[in-house]
């Protein structure tokens, strides 16, 4: 009998036994070890939502924080925007307030400066008045000697032509070798009324020449250095940026006087040489309105008026200039003129 059958015949050996126990603990031990397991992963899958709730509270908690900051800078920045707005307004409101003072100082400056350009005008014309009473009072003095003067020149015309008309009959008589040509510092104010009976005998083979003489058919075109020379008269073409009364003294101190014209062959003859820029010339309407005058104090009997003109725009063109087409044409006596002209009687 084998020891298989005596172990069959007593029951299980300790090997079996042993063996038996073996895998029973190992089937404990597996057990155990798949319910660690299991704990361990239920363990840590608490642990992750745990954390992860966590993390959501404080996500959440953090959200809102950060909102409530948010509502927080949120209404500071309401305030700050409706204060700056409120500032804004303010400062457009004084910027009208500034914007108004400032039109109110335009108005007042603008008024202002009216006034004193009537003020200036008034000025310009109280000096033009002025000078011409100082003119007028220098002339006074001169109008003695003058007078005398054209009386000299009438007593020897008068002288001329009896000579004329002696010669011509052949009636012998004496005359004096010269007729005087000047006349004293000091004469009479009134001219001898008789041309004295007795006539020379003999006249002068040439007539003396008298400085302001316009007697027809004399030869009287002598005219300073600069001057040209037309129909007896002496004409100075001045160039230089002027106004009306600067132009009037240029000429009183080149010892003449601004332009006078009186027929249109004096006007062709001022258009071919005057500047083409514009020139001042010696008619004005400072004293009435419309009513012209030449420095000459002649009537105004030739006229050269460009279409339209005189119009008095703006109400204070009261000088006279003359165009590069030769036309006239009011303006303000303080434009600034390149052009202006004088004359003067030519000397014989």
């Amino acid at each position: 009998m084998t020891p298989h059958g005596q172990a069959e015949g007593r029951g299980p050996g300790p090997a079996l036994r042993h063996q038996a126990d073996f895998s029973k603990f190992t089937r404990r031990r597996r057990c155990c070890r798949k319910g660690i397991q299991l704990a361990l992963v239920g363990l840590v899958t608490a642990a992750l939502w745990a954390g992860l709730l966590t993390l959501l509270l404080l996500w959440h908690w953090d959200t809102l924080r950060n909102l409530k900051q948010l509502e927080e800078n949120a209404a500071r920045n309401v305030t700050q925007v409706s204060k700056d707005l409120e500032r804004h307004k303010g400062d457009e409101m004084a910027q009208k307030s500034q914007a108004a003072q400032m039109l109110q100082n335009m108005e007042r400056i603008q008024a202002e400066q009216k006034r004193m350009e009537s003020q200036e005008f008034e000025l310009f014309q109280n000096l033009d008045g002025l000078r011409a009473d100082l003119s007028n009072l220098k002339s006074l003095n001169m109008n003695e000697r003058r007078m005398a003067l054209e009386s000299l020149e009438r007593l020897q015309e008068e002288i001329q032509k009896l000579w004329v008309e002696l010669r011509e009959s052949n009636v012998p008589t004496t005359a004096p070798t010269t007729v005087p040509a000047t006349v004293p510092t000091t004469v009479l104010t009134t001219a001898p009324a008789t041309v004295p009976t007795m006539v020379p005998a003999t006249a002068p083979t040439t007539a003396a020449p008298l400085s302001l003489s316009s007697t027809p058919g004399s030869t009287c075109n002598t005219c300073p250095e600069k001057w040209v020379s037309f129909q007896r008269k002496c004409y100075y073409f001045g160039e230089g940026a002027k106004k009306w009364i600067q132009a009037r003294f240029a000429c009183s101190n080149l010892h003449g006087r601004l332009v006078s014209i009186h027929s249109q062959e004096e006007q062709d003859f001022l258009t071919k040489h005057a500047n083409k820029r514009g020139s001042w010339i010696g008619l004005r309407d400072l004293d009435i309105e419309g009513e012209f005058i030449w420095m000459d104090k002649k009537p105004l009997n030739y006229s050269n008026w460009q279409p339209g003109e005189p119009n008095d725009a703006g109400q204070g063109e009261n000088c006279v200039m003359m165009q590069a087409s030769g036309q006239w044409n009011d303006a303000f006596c303080n434009n600034r003129l390149d052009g202006w002209v004088c004359d003067r009687l030519a000397t014989c």
